[in-house]
C-alpha cells in the first residue's frame, strides 16, 4: 500500500517524525508539490495525505490507485468531495487538534493590538527609553480587556476555547452560530448585532460558499470605531479591500489577521500596508504539540482504514 504525503513539510520540518506512517505501508513524504507534481504523485498513491495542496476533480479522477484521502487539518475543502464519492473514495480529516494552540493565538493577537508590545520592545532596544526624561512612557494608546464585550462567530471547539479564555480578562461574551447553543451561558447575536456590539470580533467558523467575503463594507460599517476584528478561521471570510479601506479611514482600530485569501499573499495584497493592521503567516496552529497530536490523528486515520472501519470520515 503506497502511502504520498503531498506537502509535509509544515507538519514535520525536523520535529515530528513520521515513523508511526512508515509502519503502515510504502511511505513517501514530499515536502512540496507543484500541480503538475500532484498529478504524477497522486497517480502512484494508494493513499494520500495532504495538508493545503488542493485535491480538484480532475487530480481525483487520474489517480487509478487511490482509496482513501487524509487530509491533515480540520478544514477539508481543499478536496473536491463530490468527486471523491464518484469513485468511492474515502476521505477523512482531523477533526480536534489545535483548539487551545489557536485559542492561545488569539489572545496572544489581542494583547499585541491592544499594548503593541513588540513595538515597544524595539523602542527600548533602539534607545528610546534610554535617553526619555520619563521613567515611563508609551508609544500607542495601552486599552484594559476588562469589562469590554468579546464578539465570537462560530461557537465550535475553538470558539468556546476562545470564549473561556476571554472571560478571564473580565471580558462579557457574545456569539453567533448557525444553530445557537442551548446549554451555552453566553448570549446568542444576530451577525449584525454581534459587529455592531463588540469592541473585539473574532472568527472561528468555517468557510463555505454562503460566507465567503461576508465580513465586508456593511458590516465593518456597524463596528465601533474603537473596535478590533481577529481572524483565525479561513481569509476567505474577509473581504480585504473593504478591511483595509476601514482601518485606513479610521472606521475601526485595528485587525490582527493569521490568514490571507492567498496565502502566501501577493505583495500588491492592500492589507500588507494597511494601517495597524498585524498579519502572521498562518501560524496560529503550529505549535508542536497540536502538530504531534495531527500526525497522531492521521495515523489512527490511515490504520483504521487499512482495518476496514475508517474514522473521521468527512465523506
Amino acid at each position: 500500500m503506497t502511502i504520498v504525503v503531498l506537502d509535509g513539510f509544515t507538519l514535520n520540518p525536523g520535529d515530528n517524525p513520521w515513523t508511526p506512517l512508515e509502519e503502515l505501508g510504502d511511505l513517501r513524504v514530499y515536502d512540496r508539490s507543484t500541480p503538475a507534481e500532484v498529478r504524477e504523485r497522486a497517480a502512484e498513491a494508494d493513499i494520500l495525505l495532504t495538508n493545503k495542496t488542493p485535491l480538484p476533480q480532475d487530480i481525483i479522477q487520474a489517480a487509478p490507485r487511490l482509496k482513501f484521502i487524509s487530509v491533515l487539518a480540520t478544514g477539508y475543502n481543499i478536496v473536491d468531495i463530490a468527486a471523491a464519492q464518484q469513485r468511492g473514495i474515502v476521505v477523512s480529516n482531523v477533526p480536534d487538534y489545535g483548539t487551545n494552540t489557536v485559542a492561545q493565538f488569539v489572545m496572544g493577537l489581542l494583547l499585541e493590538l491592544c499594548h503593541h508590545i513588540g513595538d515597544h520592545s524595539n523602542a527600548v532596544r533602539v534607545g528610546t527609553w534610554a535617553t526619555s526624561k520619563d521613567w515611563s512612557f508609551w508609544n500607542s494608546s495601552q486599552i484594559e480587556l476588562y469589562d469590554k464585550t468579546m464578539g465570537i462567530v462560530g461557537f465550535g471547539r475553538i470558539g468556546r476555547r476562545v470564549a473561556a479564555l476571554a472571560e478571564s480578562f473580565g471580558m462579557r461574551i457574545i456569539y453567533n452560530t448557525r444553530t445557537p447553543r442551548p446549554d451555552s451561558s453566553q448570549q446568542y447575536c444576530t451577525l449584525q448585532q454581534l459587529f455592531a456590539e463588540a469592541d473585539v470580533v473574532s472568527l472561528h467558523c468555517a468557510l463555505t460558499p454562503e460566507n465567503t467575503g461576508i465580513v465586508n463594507r456593511t458590516l465593518l460599517e456597524t463596528m465601533k470605531p474603537s473596535a478590533f476584528l481577529i481572524n483565525t478561521a479561513r481569509g476567505a471570510l474577509v473581504n480585504e479591500g473593504d478591511l483595509a479601506a476601514a482601518l485606513n479611514s479610521g472606521k475601526i482600530a485595528g485587525a490582527a489577521l493569521d490568514v490571507l485569501s492567498s496565502e502566501p499573499p501577493s505583495k500588491d495584497n492592500s492589507l500588507l500596508t494597511a494601517r495597524n493592521c498585524i498579519i502572521t503567516p498562518h501560524m496560529a496552529w503550529a505549535a508542536l504539540e497540536a502538530r504531534k497530536r495531527i500526525m497522531k490523528t492521521t495515523v489512527r486515520n490511515v490504520s483504521s482504514f487499512l482495518g476496514g472501519t475508517p474514522v473521521n470520515v468527512v465523506s
